[in-house]
Protein backbone atom coordinates (compact mmCIF):
# COMPACT_ATOMS: atom_id res chain seq x y z
CA UNK A 1 0.00 0.00 0.00
CA UNK A 2 2.93 2.68 0.61
CA UNK A 3 4.15 1.88 -2.96
CA UNK A 4 0.52 2.41 -4.00
CA UNK A 5 0.31 5.90 -2.53
CA UNK A 6 3.89 6.94 -3.24
CA UNK A 7 3.01 6.08 -7.35
CA UNK A 8 -0.38 8.19 -6.72
CA UNK A 9 1.17 11.21 -4.84
CA UNK A 10 3.77 11.23 -7.60
CA UNK A 11 1.39 11.24 -10.45
CA UNK A 12 -0.83 14.04 -8.65
CA UNK A 13 2.43 16.49 -9.20
CA UNK A 14 3.64 16.13 -6.21
CA UNK A 15 7.38 17.29 -6.66
CA UNK A 16 9.38 14.04 -5.94
CA UNK A 17 12.45 15.76 -4.05
CA UNK A 18 10.13 16.31 -1.45
CA UNK A 19 9.64 12.89 -0.69
CA UNK A 20 12.08 10.52 1.44
CA UNK A 21 11.32 6.58 2.09
CA UNK A 22 13.32 4.38 3.80
CA UNK A 23 12.41 0.41 4.43
CA UNK A 24 13.84 -2.25 6.22
CA UNK A 25 14.81 -4.39 3.35
CA UNK A 26 17.60 -2.63 1.66
CA UNK A 27 17.13 -4.31 -1.73
CA UNK A 28 12.88 -3.49 -1.81
CA UNK A 29 13.85 -0.10 -0.84
CA UNK A 30 16.92 0.66 -3.81
CA UNK A 31 14.03 -0.98 -5.89
CA UNK A 32 11.30 1.24 -5.43
CA UNK A 33 13.65 4.60 -5.43
CA UNK A 34 15.18 3.46 -8.96
CA UNK A 35 11.53 2.75 -10.06
CA UNK A 36 10.10 5.85 -8.95
CA UNK A 37 13.22 8.10 -8.71
CA UNK A 38 12.83 9.02 -5.88
CA UNK A 39 15.20 10.01 -2.96
CA UNK A 40 16.13 6.63 -0.21
CA UNK A 41 17.33 7.48 3.33
CA UNK A 42 19.33 4.90 5.04
CA UNK A 43 17.02 4.53 7.92
CA UNK A 44 13.74 5.97 9.67
CA UNK A 45 15.47 8.19 12.03
CA UNK A 46 16.68 10.29 8.55
CA UNK A 47 12.93 10.28 7.23
CA UNK A 48 11.95 11.73 10.15
CA UNK A 49 14.67 14.42 10.21
CA UNK A 50 13.95 15.83 6.67
CA UNK A 51 10.38 15.37 6.62
CA UNK A 52 7.18 17.35 7.77
CA UNK A 53 5.07 14.67 7.37
CA UNK A 54 5.48 10.88 8.15
CA UNK A 55 3.55 7.92 6.99
CA UNK A 56 3.91 4.52 8.84
CA UNK A 57 3.07 2.34 5.77
CA UNK A 58 4.78 -1.30 7.90
CA UNK A 59 3.18 -4.41 9.38
CA UNK A 60 1.06 -3.37 12.45
CA UNK A 61 3.04 -5.74 14.74
CA UNK A 62 6.22 -3.68 14.37
CA UNK A 63 4.22 -0.35 14.00
CA UNK A 64 4.59 0.36 17.69
CA UNK A 65 8.29 -0.55 17.62
CA UNK A 66 9.21 1.62 14.89
CA UNK A 67 7.48 4.49 16.81
CA UNK A 68 9.48 3.88 19.67
CA UNK A 69 13.04 3.91 18.01
CA UNK A 70 11.76 7.28 16.84
CA UNK A 71 10.34 8.49 19.67
CA UNK A 72 12.72 11.22 20.65
CA UNK A 73 13.02 12.19 17.57
CA UNK A 74 8.97 12.87 16.84
CA UNK A 75 7.69 16.07 17.46
CA UNK A 76 4.14 18.08 17.38
CA UNK A 77 6.13 19.98 14.20
CA UNK A 78 5.61 16.17 12.57
CA UNK A 79 1.88 14.79 11.36
CA UNK A 80 2.40 11.38 11.75
CA UNK A 81 -0.06 8.81 9.69
CA UNK A 82 -0.44 5.30 10.43
CA UNK A 83 -1.53 2.84 7.65
CA UNK A 84 -0.93 -0.02 9.90
CA UNK A 85 -4.06 -1.42 10.02
CA UNK A 86 -5.83 -2.80 13.58
CA UNK A 87 -3.16 -0.61 15.50
CA UNK A 88 -4.89 1.63 18.10
CA UNK A 89 -3.81 5.47 18.85
CA UNK A 90 -3.25 4.25 22.22
CA UNK A 91 -1.03 1.68 21.17
CA UNK A 92 0.87 3.90 18.84
CA UNK A 93 0.82 6.55 21.26
CA UNK A 94 2.24 3.84 23.55
CA UNK A 95 5.32 2.82 21.26
CA UNK A 96 6.18 6.54 20.91
CA UNK A 97 6.00 7.05 24.31
CA UNK A 98 4.28 10.44 24.37
CA UNK A 99 1.20 11.54 22.07
CA UNK A 100 1.52 12.77 18.57
CA UNK A 101 -0.18 14.65 16.16
CA UNK A 102 -1.29 11.60 14.35
CA UNK A 103 -4.12 10.05 11.71
CA UNK A 104 -5.23 6.91 11.42
CA UNK A 105 -5.66 5.89 7.98
CA UNK A 106 -7.77 2.94 6.79
CA UNK A 107 -7.08 2.74 2.77
CA UNK A 108 -8.24 0.13 0.69
CA UNK A 109 -6.87 -2.53 -2.62
CA UNK A 110 -8.62 -0.66 -5.25
CA UNK A 111 -6.02 2.17 -3.90
CA UNK A 112 -3.68 0.35 -6.35
CA UNK A 113 -5.73 1.80 -9.47
CA UNK A 114 -6.04 5.19 -7.81
CA UNK A 115 -9.86 4.27 -6.91
CA UNK A 116 -9.62 3.45 -3.22
CA UNK A 117 -11.49 4.19 -0.39
CA UNK A 118 -10.12 5.75 2.55
CA UNK A 119 -10.59 6.86 5.59
CA UNK A 120 -9.07 9.35 7.98
CA UNK A 121 -9.94 9.25 11.60
CA UNK A 122 -7.50 12.06 13.08
CA UNK A 123 -6.36 12.42 17.09
CA UNK A 124 -6.89 15.12 19.03
CA UNK A 125 -3.98 17.21 18.17
CA UNK A 126 -4.44 17.20 14.38
CA UNK A 127 -5.37 20.70 13.15
CA UNK A 128 -7.68 21.36 10.33
CA UNK A 129 -4.61 21.79 8.95
CA UNK A 130 -3.67 18.70 9.19
CA UNK A 131 -6.58 17.16 7.96
CA UNK A 132 -6.97 18.77 4.74
CA UNK A 133 -2.99 17.85 4.09
CA UNK A 134 -3.91 14.58 5.04
CA UNK A 135 -6.81 14.69 2.24
CA UNK A 136 -5.00 16.12 0.14
CA UNK A 137 -2.74 13.01 -0.18
CA UNK A 138 -4.75 10.15 -0.19
CA UNK A 139 -7.36 11.85 -2.70
CA UNK A 140 -4.42 11.01 -5.03
CA UNK A 141 -5.37 7.20 -4.66
CA UNK A 142 -9.10 7.49 -4.27
CA UNK A 143 -12.24 9.07 -2.25
CA UNK A 144 -11.22 10.13 0.90
CA UNK A 145 -13.38 10.40 4.03
CA UNK A 146 -13.09 11.78 7.93
CA UNK A 147 -13.98 9.74 10.62
CA UNK A 148 -14.20 8.97 14.44
CA UNK A 149 -11.47 6.05 15.07
CA UNK A 150 -14.08 4.24 17.08
CA UNK A 151 -15.21 3.59 13.79
CA UNK A 152 -12.24 2.18 12.15
CA UNK A 153 -12.88 -1.23 13.14
CA UNK A 154 -16.22 -1.63 10.99
CA UNK A 155 -14.62 0.67 8.36
CA UNK A 156 -12.25 -2.67 8.08
CA UNK A 157 -14.92 -4.28 8.18
CA UNK A 158 -16.89 -2.78 4.99
CA UNK A 159 -14.69 -1.10 2.64
CA UNK A 160 -11.28 -2.34 3.60
CA UNK A 161 -12.88 -6.32 3.49
CA UNK A 162 -15.07 -5.47 1.04
CA UNK A 163 -13.45 -5.41 -2.17
CA UNK A 164 -13.09 -9.38 -1.88
CA UNK A 165 -16.79 -9.24 -1.09
CA UNK A 166 -16.99 -7.78 -4.64
CA UNK A 167 -14.52 -9.64 -6.42
CA UNK A 168 -16.33 -12.94 -5.37
CA UNK A 169 -19.81 -11.56 -6.78
CA UNK A 170 -18.04 -10.53 -9.67
CA UNK A 171 -16.94 -14.29 -10.11
CA UNK A 172 -20.12 -15.58 -9.24
CA UNK A 173 -21.58 -13.26 -11.69
CA UNK A 174 -19.26 -13.80 -14.26
CA UNK A 175 -19.73 -18.10 -13.65
CA UNK A 176 -23.47 -17.27 -14.47
CA UNK A 177 -23.20 -16.03 -17.59
CA UNK A 178 -20.83 -19.44 -18.55
CA UNK A 179 -23.68 -21.63 -16.78
CA UNK A 180 -25.74 -19.87 -19.49
CA UNK A 181 -23.61 -20.26 -22.26
CA UNK A 182 -21.28 -16.84 -22.65
CA UNK A 183 -18.06 -17.05 -23.18
CA UNK A 184 -15.86 -16.70 -20.20
CA UNK A 185 -13.85 -13.52 -21.34
CA UNK A 186 -17.31 -11.82 -22.21
CA UNK A 187 -19.18 -12.71 -18.89
CA UNK A 188 -16.26 -11.50 -16.87
CA UNK A 189 -16.26 -8.48 -18.36
CA UNK A 190 -20.09 -7.65 -18.25
CA UNK A 191 -19.66 -9.03 -15.11
CA UNK A 192 -17.30 -6.26 -13.90
CA UNK A 193 -18.36 -3.34 -15.65
CA UNK A 194 -21.93 -4.34 -14.30
CA UNK A 195 -21.12 -4.29 -10.79
CA UNK A 196 -18.35 -0.77 -11.65
CA UNK A 197 -21.78 0.64 -13.27
CA UNK A 198 -24.00 0.16 -10.63
CA UNK A 199 -21.58 1.39 -7.96
CA UNK A 200 -21.27 4.72 -10.19
CA UNK A 201 -24.60 5.32 -10.22
CA UNK A 202 -25.56 5.15 -6.00
CA UNK A 203 -22.21 7.68 -5.75
CA UNK A 204 -23.38 10.28 -8.79
CA UNK A 205 -26.74 9.97 -8.43
CA UNK A 206 -27.20 10.18 -4.53
CA UNK A 207 -30.34 7.44 -5.00
CA UNK A 208 -30.72 4.54 -2.51
CA UNK A 209 -29.56 1.41 -4.03
CA UNK A 210 -33.32 0.48 -3.20
CA UNK A 211 -34.50 3.03 -5.33
CA UNK A 212 -31.91 2.02 -8.14
CA UNK A 213 -33.19 -1.73 -7.73
CA UNK A 214 -36.58 -0.79 -8.34
CA UNK A 215 -35.76 1.24 -11.53
CA UNK A 216 -34.06 -2.19 -12.94
CA UNK A 217 -37.05 -4.47 -11.53
CA UNK A 218 -40.15 -4.00 -13.66
CA UNK A 219 -43.51 -6.56 -12.29
CA UNK A 220 -43.34 -9.96 -13.04
CA UNK A 221 -39.93 -9.47 -14.92
CA UNK A 222 -36.18 -11.44 -15.44
CA UNK A 223 -34.47 -8.93 -13.03
CA UNK A 224 -37.34 -9.86 -10.11
CA UNK A 225 -37.30 -13.13 -10.54
CA UNK A 226 -33.48 -13.18 -10.30
CA UNK A 227 -34.01 -10.79 -6.87
CA UNK A 228 -36.23 -13.36 -5.08
CA UNK A 229 -33.86 -15.98 -5.58
CA UNK A 230 -31.04 -13.97 -4.14
CA UNK A 231 -33.17 -13.26 -1.19
CA UNK A 232 -34.58 -16.78 -0.59
CA UNK A 233 -30.68 -17.53 -0.57
CA UNK A 234 -30.14 -15.27 1.97
CA UNK A 235 -27.70 -13.18 0.16
CA UNK A 236 -28.53 -9.97 1.62
CA UNK A 237 -27.82 -11.28 5.38
CA UNK A 238 -25.04 -13.12 4.40
CA UNK A 239 -23.23 -9.55 3.64
CA UNK A 240 -24.82 -8.32 6.69
CA UNK A 241 -22.95 -11.28 8.74
CA UNK A 242 -19.82 -11.14 6.96
CA UNK A 243 -19.20 -7.43 7.70
CA UNK A 244 -20.61 -8.30 11.30
CA UNK A 245 -17.64 -11.24 11.20
CA UNK A 246 -14.84 -9.08 9.62
CA UNK A 247 -15.74 -6.38 12.39
CA UNK A 248 -15.06 -8.64 15.35
CA UNK A 249 -12.05 -9.74 13.64
CA UNK A 250 -10.02 -6.80 13.29
CA UNK A 251 -11.14 -5.33 17.00
CA UNK A 252 -9.41 -8.89 18.22
CA UNK A 253 -6.65 -8.95 15.62
CA UNK A 254 -3.87 -7.19 17.30
CA UNK A 255 -4.95 -8.94 20.92
CA UNK A 256 -4.40 -12.35 18.98
CA UNK A 257 -1.04 -11.47 17.03
CA UNK A 258 0.37 -10.39 20.21
CA UNK A 259 -0.51 -13.03 22.00
CA UNK A 260 1.04 -15.48 19.32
Amino acid sequence: MGEALLAGLIKSGIDKDLIRISDVSEERRRRVCERLNIRCCEDNAEVVAESDIIILAVPPTVAPKVLRDLGDKLTLSHLVISIAAGVTTSRLFKGAGKRLKLIRVMPNNPCLIGEGMIVLAPTELVTDDDIEEAKRLFMSIGRVVVAIEDYLDAVTGLSGSGPAYAYLVIEALADGGVKMGLPKGLSLTLAAQTLAGAAKMVLETGKHPAELKDMVATPGGTTVQGLYVLEAAGVRSAFIKAVEEATLKSRNLMNEKTKG
